[in-house]
């Protein structure tokens, strides 16, 4: 029977003090909707060692991507409250988002003199394309 070391207790309590550590940043995590920080400050370890953690165990680097669809469910059921409570803007949002499929979105149709199509000489195209370059960059 192998003899046990001072150096392989230590080892494997360090092992067991990380993996309780990893345990309850997940827990932070998820109560923190999967923010970082929140969840890093709360168990009192460095962002660093949480992005260790995410490049060498699998499992954990699964458990966190989890987390995403955690905070994806709790905004789509914020969503849904204020539909049902009658927010105009949350209600158009969600039916430009997901009900595309029958018919609720914009676009622009662009067409010539009496519905005709739109023709344009390449100095035309050129300068509306200009035009709209320069409109974006404003906008931005």
């Amino acid at each position: 029977m192998a003899k046990t070391t001072k150096s392989n207790t230590t080892k494997k309590e360090e092992q067991l003090r990380t993996q309780k550590l990893k345990a309850a940043t997940l827990e932070a995590l998820e109560k923190s909707l999967g923010i970082v920080t929140t969840a890093c400050k709360k168990v009192d370890i460095a962002r660093s060692t949480f992005y260790k953690w995410v490049a060498e165990d699998k499992d954990f680097e699964s458990d966190v991507a989890d987390m995403d669809n955690i905070a994806l469910d709790f905004a789509e059921s914020s969503l849904h409250k204020q539909i049902q409570g009658g927010v105009p803007a949350s209600t158009i949002f969600y039916l430009k988002t997901r009900g595309k499929g029958r018919g609720y979105i914009e676009r622009t149709e662009l067409t010539g003199k009496d519905g005709e199509p739109l023709t344009m000489t390449p100095e035309e195209r050129e300068a509306r394309i200009a035009a709209l370059e320069a409109r974006a960059k404003k906008g931005k």
